[in-house]
């Protein structure tokens, strides 16, 4: 059987092949993954809403979780503190009081809100 030998052979090659095309590409894909990871992270370090440490802790168990069979990325870590909120110009007031009065009342009732959700 001169026929089975050379499909067996070429099972091999194709085995090797997908192998080998599967390593390229999970390569590709980490390295593209490590990426998005650190442009994530340097954009939260530069808003303020984690540390140096913490972005580069949060890349690094990005990449050791992806590097594990059927792991999701884990989203980036949520800080303990709200983040700060600077106006930068106030110069322009077209609001009327009637304005200023209803946001007001909708902050109330968000605020109102968010303790009812904090409570269950």
């Amino acid at each position: 059987m001169p026929g089975f030998g050379d499909l067996v052979q070429k099972a091999v090659y194709l085995g090797v092949g997908l192998a080998s095309y599967a390593g390229e590409k999970a390569g590709t894909k980490l390295a593209e993954l490590q990426v998005e990871a650190q442009k994530l992270a340097d954009e939260l370090v530069k808003r303020g809403e984690m540390t140096t440490e913490e972005a580069r802790r949060f890349v690094d168990d990005a990449i050791r979780q992806a590097q594990q069979p059927g792991a999701e990325v884990p989203p980036p870590p949520q800080s303990a503190e709200p983040r700060r909120i600077e106006i930068l110009d106030d110069e322009e007031e077209s609001g009327t009081d009637e304005d200023v009065d209803e946001l007001r009342d909708r902050v109330k009732d968000l605020q109102e809100e968010l303790r009812r959700l904090e409570r269950d």
